[in-house]
């Protein structure tokens, strides 16, 4: 007995057919290179197992291929393939050979997970050695990146020090803990903190009742620098212990150690971050899901910074598909494009300094206990901007 198909099996069968001899169209294909430095300290293993707050646990390409990976429909509903390309610089030295590299891949988006002095370098040779490039910083909190060393084509995922400062500062405003012991440490990335602690205490009204110098040392002449009691004993008006350490090995060390019953922020205890893997709003948990599966880790600030970035970039393909470089930097940096980043709004660069304004979680290692900007902090124009340097402070002349 022959079987002879049905009338819409025919057609289904007819369709399939002329779709096999059409012509396929070939998407295209975009490539994000993810820039990183081999031997780069803050990526050592043993440092990174230690996972100190606020810290980097991985490398950024992690991030940015999970945002390539949840793009792609989008993508290639636009007929785009997005590739991410990893590039280790064997040192700093070279970048030119790496630069060249790209510009045969026809490479013009760039995320940067790099120190700022390497960050500075790729920053100024890029659009020259590419033809015009985006530079996405993922890595560098440097508050001098985002005003009298910006650049044009700069923008920046990760947030600033400054806007960290301002959400910590926000949050003690809210609780009325106005009085902080500040510890310092020595090194060349403390100074900077002290400064963007200070900017923010006169800005939302915290007074520091005193500044110490902290130290980790085994010179035994040296030991009360390292001694919590003798260090938070003295001084008895404080109402909150804030600690900068941008090494973040003395600053594990405070919390529950202080000789008055006191709570402990800035690089431990309350610490402001960008992401936190409890997130448990606005789709967090599904992101924060995906990235442990894919790479074993829980995900951190810079990871989040990593994914936004890549976020961004297909973003602005998706919405601008025929655009040059030039005119997708524009519609990022104050223009109308804007990124989910599963925080709550949508998120977009200012136009003066080229930040991602972004909503900053005050967290502890078990969760998030507050948002910055908080209920009550008011601006005229765009509540976010309340986190970090505002257009009428910036020092940043550069635009696209």
């Amino acid at each position: 007995m022959t079987l002879h198909p049905s009338r819409p099996l025919r057609a289904l069968l007819g369709a399939l057919a002329l779709a096999a001899a059409l012509p396929s169209f070939a998407a295209t294909k975009v490539t994000i290179a993810v820039v990183s430095l081999d031997g780069d300290p803050r990526h050592a293993p043993r440092r990174m197992e230690k996972a100190y707050p606020g810290h980097p646990t991985g490398r950024a390409i992690d991030g940015v291929q999970l945002a390539a990976e949840d793009s792609a429909f989008e993508l290639d509903a636009a007929g785009i393939a997005l590739e991410v390309k990893d590039v280790v610089l064997p040192n700093a030295g070279g970048l030119t050979k790496a630069l060249a590299e790209l510009k045969a891949a026809k490479v013009q988006h760039v995320v940067a997970d790099l120190p700022a002095a390497e960050l500075r370098a790729l920053v100024q040779a890029a659009p020259a050695a590419l033809g015009g490039a985006i530079v996405f910083n993922a890595a560098a909190d440097d508050d001098a990146l985002r005003g009298a060393q910006c650049a044009a084509h700069l923008l920046h995922t990760i947030p600033s020090r400054a806007m960290l400062s301002d959400a910590l500062a926000q949050y003690l405003a809210a609780r009325n803990w106005r009085k902080a012991l500040v510890l310092q440490g020595p090194l060349p990335g403390d100074a900077p903190m002290l400064e963007a602690f200070n900017r923010a205490a006169k800005r939302y009204g915290i007074k520091a009742t005193s500044t110490k110098p902290f130290k980790l040392t085994g010179d035994p002449r040296e030991r009360d620098l390292g001694n919590v009691r003798l260090l938070t004993g003295s001084d008895r008006e404080h109402e909150v212990v804030a600690v900068l350490d941008s090494d973040g090995e003395f600053a594990r060390t405070v919390p529950y150690a202080t000789q008055l019953p006191r709570p402990v922020v800035g690089a431990n205890g309350l610490v402001a971050v960008p992401w936190h893997p409890l997130w448990e709003r606005n789709g967090g948990p599904q992101l924060s899901r995906r990235f442990a599966k894919e790479h074993k880790r829980p995900m951190t600030g810079h990871d989040w910074a990593a994914w936004i970035a890549g976020r961004a970039v297909a973003t602005v393909l998706v919405d601008l598909p025929k655009a040059p470089v030039a005119q997708q930097l524009k519609a990022l940096r104050g223009g109308p494009v804007a990124v989910d980043g599963f925080k709550g709004p949508r998120l977009s660069f200012r136009a003066w300094d080229g930040q991602l304004r972004q909503p900053i979680f005050l967290s502890h290692v078990d969760g998030v206990i507050g948002v910055a900007p908080l209920d009550g902090v008011l601006h005229p124009k765009e509540v976010m901007d309340t986190l970090g340097v505002d257009e009428a402070e910036s020092a940043c002349k550069q635009r696209p």
